[in-house]
């Protein structure tokens, strides 16, 4: 495509280099502002995508092949990310938020969403169930404004608030995939259990999640031991400070779970954990996440842009006012108050609770989970799925990236006065 002699490809590079420039100011700009970097590129893809510039659609119903390949990097990514900053030692009391968050919330979440999908926005059970599962998960891309900060060498110095939100997005994304599975299981034979249920239940929740913890159990335990405890100086790589090894244990934890059929987004939060673990306190860590977020974070920009490129060409279009008003009740009414009752007895404060239930933030793994279901069975009210997945993930952006700051201020005031 030609736009007045210029190839598009062309504006493609000069959009993205200036947008992966933005990625690096930005931040810093809005770091005391009720703003967030995913809504700044969001709104630069409703822009840019809004002129007359030639650039190829944005549409996932089009590509979805493309737009699951590009989430699931974005994701597994953010998922390293993720387990190499968390500080805190594994635990049952000292991550009782997060099994309360996962083991209650989520799946109450997914019914819930379910439900209003089906008996108030119209789809079949199972649309319905796919948009439930794909609505559920919080996100680690972009969910960094009330995330635990870079690895340090403390055990306990993260408060509980962005201890729970990055250990749930870390964990439910790789844990909302059953019920992704139990969508598509609806979709091909039906909702009679007898043709689905125990294949279902053998497969996809128990040997799947069972290969992805273990498997990224192993190959983060024998990576760390490599980095940091290989008898020849030359293979112990944390001396060598090499970051982009960050991606090699993404992508091998990743690659060899999802050859052996399990879950891979579980495996590379574990395997960043198990890295973790093996040598806490060390300055690699530092390296390792510092690279990750470098490249979430372009990932990241061109996910927005191309997000706000879908809007602009008409992703919004299928949206009904019931499938809207399903949306903000996940946002402001399920999410808050299950995961509020779900955390009751679990470590932080009335409104640390608080705060944590509302803070889901949903974005980039749940149009994976859309990409990936619509690649591997038909599902009735596609188009309206889609808006209605859109629609929340633009809310959650907005809102989300306007009240962090203040809230997280506020919260940390409060615990500095309280010391």
């Amino acid at each position: 495509m030609i736009l007045a002699g210029i190839p598009v490809s062309d504006v493609l590079y000069a959009l993205f280099g200036a947008a992966a420039l933005l990625a690096g100011i930005l931040p810093r700009l809005l770091e005391r502002r009720p703003l967030s970097m995913p809504m700044a590129f969001l709104a630069l893809g409703l822009i840019v995508f809004g002129l007359p510039l030639g650039l190829p659609e944005a549409d996932p119903l089009a590509h979805p092949k493309l737009t699951e390949h590009l989430t699931e990097v974005g994701v597994i990514v953010a998922l390293m990310g993720a387990g190499l900053k968390i500080d805190r030692p594994f635990g049952r009391r000292r991550w009782a938020s997060t099994g309360r968050l996962l083991i209650v919330a989520m799946p109450v979440t997914i019914a819930a969403m379910a439900l209003l999908g089906w008996w108030w926005a119209g789809l079949v059970p199972a649309s319905a169930l796919l948009l439930g599962a794909a609505m559920a998960p919080t996100d680690p891309v972009l969910a960094s404004d009330v995330q635990v900060g870079e690895p340090t060498g403390e055990e306990d110095s993260e408060d509980e608030v962005r201890f729970a939100l990055t250990s749930e997005a870390g964990l439910n994304d790789g844990l909302a995939f059953p019920f992704v599975y139990a969508a598509i299981a609806i979709a091909a034979h039906g909702l009679d259990p007898a043709g689905w249920l125990s294949d279902w239940v053998l497969q996809d929740v128990v040997y799947k999640v069972a290969v992805g913890f273990v498997g990224g159990l192993v190959i983060g335990k024998l990576l760390g031991r490599l980095f940091f405890r290989a008898k020849r100086d030359a293979l112990r790589l944390a001396h060598h400070s090499e970051g982009f090894l960050a991606l090699a244990v993404t992508f091998l934890a990743y690659g060899m779970v999802e050859v052996l059929g399990g879950y891979g987004f579980l495996a590379v939060f574990v395997a960043a954990r198990a890295i973790r673990a093996a040598e806490r306190s060390h300055e690699y860590h530092q390296v390792l996440h510092d690279f990750a977020e470098q490249v979430e974070r372009l990932l990241t920009v061109l996910l927005l842009l191309l997000l706000g490129g879908a809007v602009v060409g008409g992703l919004l279009e299928p949206l009904t006012w019931q499938a809207a008003l399903a949306g903000l009740t996940l946002i402001f009414v399920i999410r808050p108050l299950v995961a509020f009752a779900a955390l009751r007895g679990a470590p932080g404060s009335t409104s640390e609770h608080w705060v944590i239930a509302t803070f889901g933030i949903r974005g980039i793994g749940t149009f994976y989970y859309l990409a990936y279901a619509v690649t591997h069975a038909d599902f009735p009210g596609e188009a309206l799925v889609w808006a209605t997945a859109a629609f929340v993930v633009v809310v959650s952006v907005v809102l989300h990236g306007v009240a962090a700051t203040p809230v997280m201020r506020h919260l940390d005031h409060s615990a500095a006065y309280k010391e």
